[in-house]
């Protein structure tokens, strides 16, 4: 049964392969990642965040973008790469990249945690990436880290958020991505955040949230940005994910457990459920350990020793 203010159809911005993969211990083969790909389409996600195309000095587990992104790139889905700078959004275009993102933060100590820059100095960075993608009729969407809370800062001033995020729209980023990084956000916020943006002009439909779920608020959240407008959810494949250059920061939301809520709620995503959790397994497998997802352990088939046959009953 649905509720009367949520959207018929959300669309899931899966960044499992990215976001996800990002802050994995053990480097991850690029085949695995190639096929993590695909089994991700075959799902039915239609937006699939493939890599980043930072300095593998900061993110050695994403080091190997220029020899993914060939092998995916014709894959029938929306295939965006983050691009920390010119030179990466260079690579990027260079590879048949057809979306970019850029990732800014709305306080000043993730900042340069996280680009050794201002504020300021880190979105004067990213206008010449904004305007030339643009030019070249490359969307992009920015990321706004940190939207909620600060690992340092403590609670985020709204009125913060709301002028980091204007001035990413000026530069010409067409969606912006709500981060709360560290998943510290409540419902009460997340309102709060959402009708000052709208108050500004930034309205629900140029807006998308990503959701951490350190303290078991990541649907929560997701449910009241729903009620509030809007349509477009990051969530990460089996809840991979976290922020290497943030303390305290735990899993995305995962996708699965998304879906699960959305569907029960008569809300179209075009996802399989199934086929989902399936991949989201055979990724576990080949990271060596359990899925962090409620939804994939709970749709998980019976082992031989929880299912004992007749004779051993």
């Amino acid at each position: 049964m649905a509720l009367d203010t949520l959207p018929a159809r959300v669309r899931v911005h899966e960044v499992g392969p990215r976001d996800g993969l990002q802050n994995e211990s053990a480097l991850v083969p690029v085949e695995v990642k190639a096929e993590l790909v695909r089994r991700l389409v075959a799902a039915g996600l239609d937006t699939v965040e493939v890599t980043s195309f930072v300095h593998p000095r900061w993110v050695p587990q994403l080091a190997d973008a220029a020899e993914l992104f060939p092998l995916v790139r014709e894959l029938p889905a929306r295939l965006p790469v983050l691009v920390p700078n010119e030179r990466g959004l260079d690579r990027a275009l260079e590879l048949g990249a057809r979306e970019v993102a850029v990732f800014a933060s709305v306080t000043e100590s993730f900042a340069r945690a996280n680009l050794n820059r201002t504020v300021d100095e880190s979105l004067a960075m990213f206008a010449p990436v904004v305007a030339r993608a643009t030019a070249a009729g490359v969307p992009v969407r920015g990321y706004l880290s940190m939207c909620f809370g600060d690992p340092w800062e403590g609670r985020v001033p709204v009125a913060r958020v709301v002028e980091v995020a204007g001035r990413l729209a000026e530069l010409g980023c067409g969606e912006l991505s709500l981060g709360d990084t560290i998943g510290v956000a409540t419902p009460g916020q997340v309102v709060e955040v959402l009708a000052a943006l709208d108050a500004a002009g930034l309205t629900a439909d140029r807006l998308a949230v990503h959701f951490h779920d350190t303290y078991g608020q990541a649907l929560a959240n997701t449910l009241t940005a729903l009620q509030h407008g809007v349509t477009t959810v990051d969530a990460s494949a089996g809840g991979l994910g976290g922020c290497p250059f943030a303390r305290s920061a735990t899993g995305n939301l995962a996708t699965e457990d998304l879906l699960w809520m959305l569907n029960g709620l008569g809300v179209e995503t075009g996802v399989d459920l199934d086929a989902l959790a399936a991949t989201s397994r055979w990724l576990a497998e080949r990271l060596g350990r359990p899925s962090p997802s409620r939804t994939v352990t709970a749709l998980a088939p019976p082992s031989p020793e929880e299912n004992p046959s007749p004779e051993e009953t």
